[in-house]
């Protein structure tokens, strides 16, 4: 399901971003005049073969009825979660919706239940899935502790994210020390602590979980595209001002992203089974999906995001895919 190569359709996209009301700004591409729209017409054709499904809303919110699916993890779990909203309710847009907070402010955690079918999704924001504590020192990163996960039982689905902030330092980096072994550091090998925390994760689903219908996924570390070498360009080159993927069918020339072998290795020692839902290389391929400036004046130059609609509608048909049994 996920090698395969991008081809040009005009059935798509799935829907008109301008019809969703649940974008956010940094997400809203077309919203914030982006004038080009040949990123928004591109299908994912697995290699054969394999095709996906067509994705079915009203069939998903039926198989989710009285069900609770939560999205746990950093901006690029929160890029798909809306992208799945948009998806669900372009399906069934007479259903009637409730946003809780009716703000939308994400702290930690925000709600969207379509009433009808008594099926509610989460997202629920946590960096680094492990817990940040206050102490009198300072804030501490625990790479061994993991008492938050308590706000994600009960819930039948769980996808989950992490990486994007553990390279993360300076002024932006929310934490002041790093913790393992009962020992305080002000810092460590980033990748080390990463697994670290990923084994933690990993010990408390198998506790928690192991005994329990929850199904469980893992979402491959979306790529950025800041350095345009990795993509056979120029260095100075980003994604600012591209308007067609990648169209390769060997490897991306950037090469895997390493912490992506982590992420399979933990979850493949696993008493629980955890899908990996493995987007980095298709996702690799999309130069051209990212918000650049068309952000709400957010992020100014944003080559991490994603465009709504855009890339992670892919991603939740593929996601569709594995909750059916139609992935093979």
């Amino acid at each position: 399901m996920f090698a395969g190569a991008w081809v040009a359709d005009e059935a798509y996209p799935l829907y008109d971003s301008a019809s969703c009301p649940f974008i956010r700004s940094e997400f809203d591409c077309r919203r914030f005049g982006r004038p080009d729209t040949a990123y928004l017409r591109y299908r994912w054709q697995p290699s054969p073969p394999c095709s996906p499904p067509r994705f079915d809303g009203v069939a998903l919110l039926r198989m989710w009825a009285g069900k609770k699916v939560m999205f746990v993890g950093d901006s690029l779990a929160l890029n798909q979660y809306e992208s799945l909203l948009c998806m669900i309710h372009a399906a069934a847009p007479d259903a009637t919706t409730t946003v809780s907070p009716r703000s939308g402010k994400i702290s930690p955690s925000t709600t969207v239940t379509f009433e009808e079918y008594n099926v509610t999704l989460v997202y629920y924001l946590t960096h680094y899935l492990v817990d940040i504590v206050t102490e009198k020192a300072g804030r501490v990163l625990k790479l061994d502790q993991i008492d938050e996960a308590r706000n994600w039982l009960g819930a039948d689905v769980l996808v989950f994210d992490s990486w994007h902030w553990w390279p993360r330092s300076g002024p932006t980096q929310p934490w002041d020390y790093i913790e393992a072994d009962g020992k305080v550091m002000r810092d460590m090998d980033r990748t080390v602590a990463f697994t670290r925390a990923l084994k933690t994760w990993a010990g408390w689903v198998d506790a928690n979980l192991l005994q329990t219908t929850t199904q469980v996924f893992f979402q491959g570390i979306s790529p950025s595209h800041y350095k345009g070498q990795e993509w056979g360009a120029s260095p100075k080159k980003t994604c600012m001002g591209e308007m067609e993927p990648l169209n390769s069918t060997g490897p991306y020339p950037g090469g895997p992203i390493p912490q992506q072998e982590i992420i399979r290795g933990v979850l493949a020692g696993m008493a629980k089974p955890v899908y990996l839902l493995d987007f980095t290389f298709l996702s690799q391929l999309r130069k051209d999906a990212h918000p650049t400036k068309y952000d709400g004046g957010i992020f100014g130059q944003d080559c991490t995001h994603w465009c709504v609609a855009g890339l992670p509608d892919t991603w939740n048909i593929l996601f569709y895919a594995a909750l059916t049994g139609q992935d093979d």
